[in-house]
């Protein structure tokens, strides 16, 4: 499995067309500060003067609090030593929640620097886990691996393994079947909320390579439902080639294998392709089964205990026949 692993920056444009904001300062060319990082800084210490260890690099957010402490406890001197502070070359932006208006002073420091300030009328809290839910997602470090990503009864399972071993044939069999294609040759995979998410780029979803052919349209052969956006990245198989000195697993009770991407374990199986072998419909069964293990009910299991029932029971009635006997 060959991952590339990439960091994501976004744009105060961006954010700002997001949640429609109002500017009170700063030109179009402030519109282009990065920002790194999806926490947000409500600058309460920097507002008394405590400047040691302050996140600068986080967009700034002024609410309730921050504007009456702004607006009873601040003289002028106070607040222009706090304001040039806050309006500093790291600090992205400064959002002022609940529809306040900007102090004059706030606002004056912030023209002559051409610092961007914007004001919206919904409250801090939503505010806050808005931007935060928007840039943990936009923000989030990415790997990208190369496979096929489909939703399958409802579960997201990669597929990978070695170039040549048929994985978009086999994800077209499966689109055939009534499956969803989310990513084909390249899975662009997030950690988002401590899930692993997988998309494909904007201009590559619905299409996908089949060698020989060349690019076919998923979403225009088999409809818009043939293919989806993204999804969350539940199961991985690997496709590996058959070998007949290879001892497989044939019944499922070895001990479970696991990939760790960013982080996350995701259940893995191996299966082997050989000529003839129907591989979606083995990725089809392997995928019911991984939903019977979500449930709590594990097939290989189940038949080991039946095999040990069923020792249990001839041993007995062989000592009891020995019993007998005598």
């Amino acid at each position: 499995m060959t991952m590339h692993e990439t960091a994501s920056t976004i744009s105060l444009r961006d954010l700002v067309a997001q949640f429609n904001w109002e500017r009170v300062t700063g030109d179009d060319s402030t519109l282009e500060r990065l920002l790194e990082t999806a926490a947000t800084n409500r600058p309460g210490l920097e507002l008394s003067g405590y400047f040691p260890n302050t996140a600068a690099k986080r967009l700034a957010i002024l609410g309730d609090k921050e504007i009456g402490y702004i607006q009873q406890e601040m003289d002028e001197v106070s607040q222009r030593r706090s304001f040039e502070f806050i309006t500093g070359e790291d600090t992205p932006a400064i959002v002022i929640c609940h529809g306040h208006e900007c102090p004059l002073i706030l606002a004056e420091i912030a023209q002559r620097k051409n610092f961007p300030i914007f004001k919206t009328p919904v409250e801090t809290a939503h505010t806050v886990v808005n931007v935060t839910n928007f840039l943990d997602e936009k923000l989030a470090h990415s790997i990208i691996i190369h496979g096929e990503l489909m939703r399958i009864h409802g579960v997201g399972v990669m597929i990978t393994g070695n170039s040549g071993m048929g994985k978009s044939e086999i994800a077209l069999e499966l689109i055939q079947k009534g499956h969803q294609l989310v990513a084909d040759d390249r899975i662009d995979c997030y950690r988002i909320h401590n899930q692993l998410i997988g998309r494909t780029p904007k201009m590559l979803e619905g299409f996908m390579e089949l060698r020989g052919v060349g690019i076919i349209n998923i979403g225009r052969m088999y409809g818009v439902g043939s293919f989806a956006h993204q999804t969350q990245i539940d199961f991985q198989i690997e496709l590996v080639p058959f070998d007949g000195n290879e001892e497989y697993d044939r019944v499922g009770i070895e001990e479970k294998e696991y990939s760790e991407i960013m982080g996350l374990k995701i259940l893995k199986m191996r299966i082997p392709v050989s000529g003839g072998r129907p591989m979606s419909t083995i990725i089809e069964a392997a995928v019911t089964n991984f939903l019977l293990l979500q449930e709590g009910f594990d097939s290989a299991k189940e038949f080991e205990e039946m095999v040990l029932k069923a020792i249990a029971v001839n041993k007995t009635e062989e000592e009891n026949d020995g019993t007998v006997s005598q």
